[in-house]
Formats: C-alpha cells, structure tokens, sequence
C-alpha cells in the first residue's frame, strides 16, 4: 500500500505569512505539483496524489471564498464582476472534481477529464492572479494583507475537504462549511483506518 503524503498546506514551505498574495501564489505552485504527480503516477500512488490534490483544491478556495473575494468585492474597481466571474470558474471545477473522486483514476476517461480540469484550474489561477491578486496587493497596506494571510490560514482549517458545488460565496462556506469539513473529515478518517 503507498504512504499518504501530506497534503500542502498554507505555510508548510515554513515561509512568512505575511502576505497572502504570496501565501496563495505558493499553494498555486503546490497546486501545478499535485497536477504533475497524480499524471505521471499509476494505481494507488495516482489515487493518493489525487486525493491530497482534491483537498488542497477545496481547502484553498474555500479561504478564497471566505478571505480573497470579499476583500476583492470591496476594494478593486469592478469587484463584483471579478468575483462572480472567479466563482462561476470555481463552481465548474468543483463540479469536474465532484464527477472525478468516484472516478477509476487508471481509466483513460480520467487521465482526459483530468487534463481537462488542470487546463481550467490553471486558466482559473491566472485570472486569480491578474484580476484579483495583483490590485489586491497594491491596494492592501503590509498589516492587511497580513491579516488575510492569517484568515486564509484559519478558514483553511475549517474547510472542507472535498469539493461542493454550490457553496461558493462566503455566507454559504459559514452556513455549510463547518458540517461539510465535519463530514468529509469523518470519511477521510474512515477511508484512512480501512487502509484506502
């Protein structure tokens, strides 16, 4: 049976987190990593890394949902239209990873549908980074921007472990977030003590 890698967490490079551009550009990076492992490994190694892979999807846009985009609303000229266009995105991949957990990860099916989604979580990264992260760095003093590092790193602790569609905004994340981390928690605890 394969060793379970822990899944990347924010701050786990041991890097400051004193700025959550930078905390989120590096799980971006963890992100492409996980991409690469789960196509380049086969059967027990490939379901491992995608696994770890669906949890640091669904740990870090959830702290983008309920730290990122409000900020982003309030602050970047056209907010709203950054946002509702971000978790538009968002819902779409949440919904390919939902279809894919249940998924033979050696069928050709999924190495497709997989490629697929890496193409839309990249595509999503870079609009991420072009239309959110970059004025919120120029509009965000060092205190705030720490600040957020530090909120991303909380809601991330209470996020989910799996993808829901649906819950893309911060008030349904605080309404559904806590049951949804309780129960995804309870199966990967169950999954783990069965040795799957």
């Amino acid at each position: 049976m394969a060793t379970s890698a822990p899944t990347p967490h924010a701050g786990d490079d041991n890097a400051t987190d004193d700025d959550v551009v930078s905390l989120l550009m590096r799980q971006h990076g963890d992100i492409r990593n996980l991409f690469d492992e789960v196509e380049s490994a086969t059967g027990d190694e490939r379901r491992d890394a995608f696994r770890r892979l669906v949890r640091l999807l669904a740990v870090h846009e959830t702290a983008e949902e309920e730290v990122v985009h409000p900020f982003a609303r309030r602050n970047l000229p056209g907010g709203d239209q950054v946002v509702d266009e971000r978790l538009a995105e968002e819902r779409e991949a949440k919904e390919v990873l939902a279809s894919l957990e249940e998924a033979d990860p050696d069928s050709p099916d999924f190495a497709e549908r997989l490629r697929a989604l890496r193409t839309a979580v990249q595509e999503h990264a870079r609009a991420e980074e072009r239309y959110e992260f970059t004025h919120i760095r120029r509009s965000g003093d060092a205190g705030r921007l720490a600040a957020m590092a530090r909120g991303v790193k909380a809601a991330e602790a209470m996020a989910p472990t799996r993808p829901h569609p649906g819950v893309e905004s911060g008030t349904a994340n605080v309404l559904l977030g806590p049951l949804a981390a309780l129960m995804d928690r309870t199966r990967d605890a169950v999954r783990s003590a069965m040795g799957g």
